[in-house]
């Protein structure tokens, strides 16, 4: 196996590695859709109309910090087949718990929603046993955990070109913990409130956006046109191109200015005369006889 070397980095390849790093305040999460026991229950207790439309675009936007999900890997240790050697093989994947911080709206609805969850989840004695939350007598049932959790949950990060985009999509999420919300006196803050969600796995979708390849999808720079190239010979980067850099734009020609005066005069004569010597040797191109035609325009 081949050693690694450290080779020296150029500033243009430092700009083009450094330069394009992903932003944290680029992201979205989104509740597409809740169970529809548990908005029934929320619309019933709370009086909230069209939960699942405030979920799906105000409660989402007011999700003022979020996390990418971790996992890890629960291993068992086998040290009988190496001397001296211990080993450790995977045999489950691990996945904890997604923290969110919400900004709580003036009428308290997004607040009002996560405990309305919350308590439906915990609330099976009111619809089976009828009983009633004011008794003194009253208990907890757990609700079946079909009725109370979603795979509507997502967490997209994106950048601010609209370019590369990751949707991260929970299964079978519902809201575990409600962190209490400090009051106080004194200099007025944003209320805000954490809420922990635990769901079984999630999965990772890469979405390709439509400008993508619009968008630094080459690491190919434009070159001039060469006469001597083949027309079927490959284009190939020029010496020092990196994968994945900017396509450069070729700078328009600077427009030379018109001679004047005599400086006028000495370009036209000149021009004239070779004109004039290609015509004794019958050797007239082109590009002369287009010369010859805007002469004839002076």
């Amino acid at each position: 196996m081949a050693r690694p070397y450290v080779k020296s980095i150029k500033t243009q390849e430092a700009k083009d590695i450094f330069g394009r790093l992903s932003q944290s305040n680029q992201y979205q999460v989104t509740f597409s859709g809740l169970p529809e026991k548990v908005v029934k229950n929320i619309e019933s207790k709370t009086g909230i109309r069209n939960v699942f439309d405030y979920m799906s675009r105000k409660g989402s936007l007011l999700c003022s910090e979020a996390s990418l999900p971790s996992s890890s890997l629960a291993t068992t240790e086998i040290k009988n087949d190496f001397i001296g050697i211990p080993q450790e093989f995977a045999h489950t994947r691990l996945y904890t718990d997604i923290d969110f911080s919400f900004y709580i709206d003036y009428d308290y609805k997004n607040l009002r929603i996560f405990e309305g969850w919350i308590d439906y989840i915990a609330g099976g004695s009111e619809s089976i046993d009828n009983m009633k939350e004011e008794n003194g007598n009253y208990y907890r049932r757990m609700r079946y955990p079909d009725d109370y959790k979603t795979q509507t949950m997502f967490i997209s990060k994106f950048e601010r070109d609209n370019g590369p985009q990751l949707d991260y999509q929970f299964f079978n999420a519902f809201p575990k913990l409600i962190t209490s919300i400090p009051l106080s006196y004194g200099g007025a803050s944003i209320l805000k409130v954490n809420v922990s969600f635990n769901y079984d796995r999630y999965i990772i979708n890469p979405k390709t956006t439509n400008n993508q390849n619009k968008k630094n999808t080459s690491s190919l720079t434009f070159r001039e046109f060469d006469p001597n190239r083949p027309p079927d010979a490959p284009i190939l980067p020029p010496p020092g191109a990196v994968p994945g850099t900017k396509v450069e734009t070729p700078k328009a020609p600077t427009p030379q200015k018109e001679p004047k005066g005599a400086a006028r005069e000495g370009v036209l004569g000149g021009i004239r005369e070779a004109s004039s010597i290609d015509r004794q040797l019958n050797n007239t191109t082109a590009t002369q006889r287009a010369i010859e035609n805007l002469l004839n325009g002076f």
